[in-house]
């Protein structure tokens, strides 16, 4: 009874002592510490623990960062004064605070990646996208004494397949199928179509009808071959001569889905005018393109988060001709920032916004940031975030932090921006984060990306 008795006072004791520590600065400060640490080349981070005991800080790798200046494999420290970690060499490290060379309070992966910088963007531009194959948008319906339908529906072809070959003959664009359909018509032979669905390769047989109505031959389907539209630049590398742009996929207008890209450039867009948003209804840019013989770069990937492709140069009319420092996902913090964007014509403005939440992002996801547009002379024009101002390049501190993506449809003076690494990590110019998974230092589960708004389409 007398030891029941010494185990429960014991227990008691024991959560009284943790409910006062929990109060303590030094516990909250190393319950805040991070578990994993990313920094750039040359970047240097201050921490403190308030902590009257000194420590040693071990380092697995003592070769990529410094602990108070020191490269060594263990730094004795005073954790009542602050200390610092920089960063030496490309890398990663694990660091570890000892209390009496023996007892570890934390641990921390730290990783140094190389010093990323790029021109911010923020020019309009034009897309056209050429897709890989001919999209099926839709069937059209045959009425004659054979059929009263869409053959190709009949056929299991469905909305969303991408034609690619007809007879072995590989499909581009829109006029080769016709000429295909007719040539068979005539000669009363069927049709090997090769098509694409959600990644899968399959074939189907089809025989043409005559549409009497039209008075041709019909396959009984609606195409497109190509996507046109506006947006914005966020970035340019001239190291890797790389860009990317928009900020979200491309999108068919009609099937809402993701164009597979099989050709594409993208040109300079001159900005006519301005449909205000309103609450419910979203506005736009219009705008034109022109100097179309001038093509600014080709376009090779559309992602979650983007279009991207090769740019020998960096266009004209942006507000940096220099690079400037990336900011990582973790690293951006609510507060002010800009955007750069384009209201009128083909000049680039810099205009206020406050960044009103940012999510916590380990991989990459496209709503990452929220925004809202405070700067009074963009709500006057364009009463917040207009369709075409996505990609637009958000600053905050000096550093390219992310993009504008969507515009709240209830209330266009917000929207939601993605954070610039995963736009980087899709032009190649930073290595993937699913690559961690690789190293017995950095492991996670890799996040499905989120989907996009469309883009305007046209065949």
């Amino acid at each position: 009874m007398q030891k029941r008795d010494k185990q429960k006072w014991l227990g008691v004791l024991l959560v009284l002592l943790l409910v006062l520590g929990s109060t303590t600065t030094f516990f909250q400060q190393l319950t805040h510490f991070p578990v994993e640490l990313r920094l750039m080349k040359g970047q240097l981070k201050q921490f403190r623990l308030d902590m009257p005991v000194s420590a040693t800080a071990n380092l697995s790798n003592p070769d990529v960062i410094r602990v108070n200046g020191l490269s060594k494999p263990m730094v004795a420290i005073d954790l009542s004064r602050p200390f610092t970690v920089s960063t030496q060499t490309i890398g990663h490290t694990l660091l570890t605070l000892k209390l009496f060379d023996t007892v570890p309070i934390k641990q921390v992966k730290v990783r140094v990646l190389p010093d990323i910088r790029v021109i911010p963007g923020g020019q309009s531009i034009g897309v056209k996208l050429k897709s890989s194959g001919v999209l099926v948008v839709g069937y059209h319906l045959i009425k004659n004494n054979k059929i009263n339908g869409s053959p190709a529906e009949k056929a299991d072809i469905r909305i969303g397949d991408y034609l690619t070959k007809i007879n072995g003959k590989p499909i581009v664009h829109v006029e080769e199928v016709g000429k295909a359909v007719q040539e068979a018509g005539k000669s009363q032979k069927p049709l090997m179509i090769h098509l694409v669905r959600r990644g899968e390769e399959k074939q189907v047989q089809l025989s043409p009808i005559f549409d009497e109505k039209d008075q041709a031959y019909r396959l009984g389907l609606y195409i497109r071959d190509s996507a046109a539209g506006v947006g914005t630049l966020t970035f340019y590398d001239p190291n890797k001569k790389v860009y990317g742009a928009l900020g979200h996929v491309i999108t068919d207008m009609d099937t809402g889905q993701a164009i597979r890209v099989g050709d594409g450039k993208i040109l300079y867009s001159n900005v006519t005018s301005i449909q205000k948003g309103e609450s419910g209804e979203p506005g736009e840019k219009r705008a034109i393109f022109f100097h179309e013989d001038h093509v600014l770069g080709n376009i090779t990937k559309n992602t979650s988060f983007g279009i991207f492709g090769k740019m020998a140069s960096v266009p004209g009319n942006g507000l940096y001709s220099q690079p400037v420092p990336i900011a990582l996902a973790e690293q951006v913090k609510e507060g002010p920032a800009k955007i750069l964007t384009v209201v009128e014509g083909q000049k680039v403005e810099a205009f206020d916004i406050m960044i009103s939440h940012v999510m916590k992002q380990k991989f990459p996801a496209t709503k990452g940031i929220i925004i809202k547009i405070t700067d009074p002379r963009l709500l006057e024009k364009t009463g917040g975030i207009v369709q075409g101002m996505s990609g637009s390049p958000i600053i905050q501190d000096g550093k390219l932090v992310g993009a504008v993506t969507h515009v709240f449809v209830n209330d266009p003076t917000a929207g939601y921006g993605t954070f610039i690494e995963w736009m980087l990590q899709d032009a190649g110019v930073i290595q993937q984060t699913a690559d961690l998974t690789k190293d017995p230092l950095f492991y996670g589960k890799k996040c499905n990306k989120e989907g996009t708004h469309k883009f305007m389409s046209k065949g």
